[in-house]
C-alpha cells in the first residue's frame, strides 16, 4: 500500500486522544498525558506519520534529510554548564534565571509563524511539489511549529513560551529576579545580501527563514541538553529539590516537541535540495546548488563569529554580576577555571 503524500491543514493539526490534559503548576499547556503516563506532544497524531511518508519518498527518489545536527554548533558557549553551577552555588542565580526567561521569550517570537502567509513555491520550482513536505509549508505544518512555540493563548493553552517561564519559576519560585527581555541579535555583517541572485528573491526569503529557523532549533538544543543538566545538579535548588526535577522534566517535554521541527526542517531543506528551481533568467538551477551556497555562509556565521560574540557580551554582563558578590575575586576565579 503506497503511503499518502497529500494532506490538508485539519489533518497535520490533528491531536492524539489524550488520557489526560498537560497541566503543570496550575498551567494548561499543549500536548497532553497518554494512558500510561507519558507526554505526548501535540499535533501530531498525522504531522508526524507524514513526515515518515515524506521523508521515505524524498529517499525513494534518490534525496535524503539535510545532514545537519546540532553538533554543528559545538563552538564556544558562555556559560558553560560547570560555570553556571558556580554562579549559582554562589547565589548568583540571576544568569540562569534570564536564560530561561529569554529563552521562553524567543519562543514566543516563534508564533509569528502561525500568523504569516508564506507563498507558494510551485511557481518557482519545476518539479512537482504537491506530494513533498515543501507542498504544504502554508498548508498547516508551519502554522502547527508556530503554535508550537508560542501556544494558544486565546484558548488559555500555553506553547513552549509558557513551558519555559513554568520551568523557570518551578525552580527559582516566581519573580525571583527581575524580568529581562531577550538582548538585541547579532546580525550577520552581509545581512540583507543576496547569496542565490539567480532565484527570485521569494525563493531565497522562504530559503533563509527555513536554514534560520533550523540554526535556531540546533542552538536551542544545545541549551536544552544544559539547562536540564544544570537542573539536575543534586546540590543546587536544594530548597525546591523536586520542583527542579519536575522544571527539568519539563524542558524534556519541550525537546520532545522541537524533535518534530527539526526533523522537519531538515526534511524541508532535503526536498529543496532535491528539485529544479527556475532562474530569472528563464533557466534552472539545481537545488542543492541553492542550499550549499546559503547554507554553509550561514553554518559559518553561526559556528564561528557569532558564538564569540556572544560569549564576549556574556562575559561582560556575568563580570559585572560577579563584581557585586561580597567575595568576587574567589567567585570570578572559580568561574574561570569551571571554563
Amino acid at each position: 500500500m503506497t503511503a499518502r503524500l497529500v494532506y490538508d491543514a485539519d489533518e497535520l493539526l490533528r491531536e492524539h486522544e489524550y488520557a489526560a490534559p498537560h497541566v503543570v503548576a496550575g498551567h494548561r499547556m499543549h500536548g497532553g498525558m497518554l494512558a500510561d503516563g507519558t507526554y505526548q506532544p501535540p499535533r501530531a497524531l498525522v504531522r508526524e506519520p507524514a513526515l515518515d511518508a515524506w521523508t521515505e519518498a524524498l529517499r525513494a527518489r534518490g534525496g535524503e534529510l539535510l545532514d545537519a545536527d546540532a553538533s554543528l554548533l559545538g563552538g564556544v558557549r558562555l556559560p558553560t554548564v560547570e560555570q553556571s553551577r558556580v554562579l549559582l552555588r554562589n547565589g548568583l542565580g540571576e544568569t540562569f534565571w534570564n536564560s530561561l526567561t529569554i529563552t521562553g521569550k524567543i519562543e514566543a517570537k516563534g508564533r509569528l509563524l502561525a500568523e504569516m502567509t508564506f507563498p507558494d513555491l510551485q511557481p518557482y520550482v519545476v518539479d512537482d511539489i504537491g506530494e513533498m513536505a515543501i507542498g504544504h509549508l502554508g498548508t498547516g505544518l508551519l502554522y502547527a511549529h508556530g503554535i508550537d512555540e508560542g501556544g494558544l493563548p486565546d484558548q488559555g493553552i500555553g506553547g513552549h513560551d509558557v513551558m519555559w517561564f513554568v520551568a523557570r519559576d518551578l525552580a527559582f519560585g516566581a519573580g525571583a529576579y527581575p524580568d529581562v527581555e531577550p538582548p538585541e541579535s547579532i546580525a550577520r555583517p552581509e545581512a540583507g545580501r543576496r547569496f542565490v541572485p539567480e532565484v527570485e528573491p521569494v525563493v531565497e526569503g522562504m530559503l533563509s527563514l527555513l536554514a534560520n529557523l533550523l540554526i535556531i532549533e540546533f542552538r536551542a538544543e544545545i541549551g536544552f541538553a544544559a539547562t536540564q543538566a544544570i537542573l539536575r545538579t543534586p546540590d543546587l535548588f536544594v530548597d525546591r529539590r523536586a520542583e527542579a526535577e519536575l522544571a527539568a522534566e519539563l524542558v524534556g517535554r519541550i525537546r520532545a516537541d522541537e524533535e518534530i521541527h527539526v526533523r522537519s526542517l531538515r526534511l524541508y531543506l532535503g526536498e529543496l535540495a532535491s528539485v529544479r528551481f527556475r532562474t530569472v533568467d528563464g533557466g534552472e538551477m539545481p537545488g542543492d546548488e541553492v542550499i550549499g551556497r546559503f547554507w554553509h555562509g550561514l553554518v559559518h556565521w553561526a559556528t564561528v563569529e557569532q558564538p564569540a560574540l556572544a560569549a564576549a557580551q556574556q562575559r561582560e554582563l556575568i563580570a559585572a554580576r560577579i563584581a557585586r558578590h561580597p567575595d568576587p575575586d574567589r567567585v570570578l576565579s572559580e568561574f574561570d577555571r569551571a571554563a
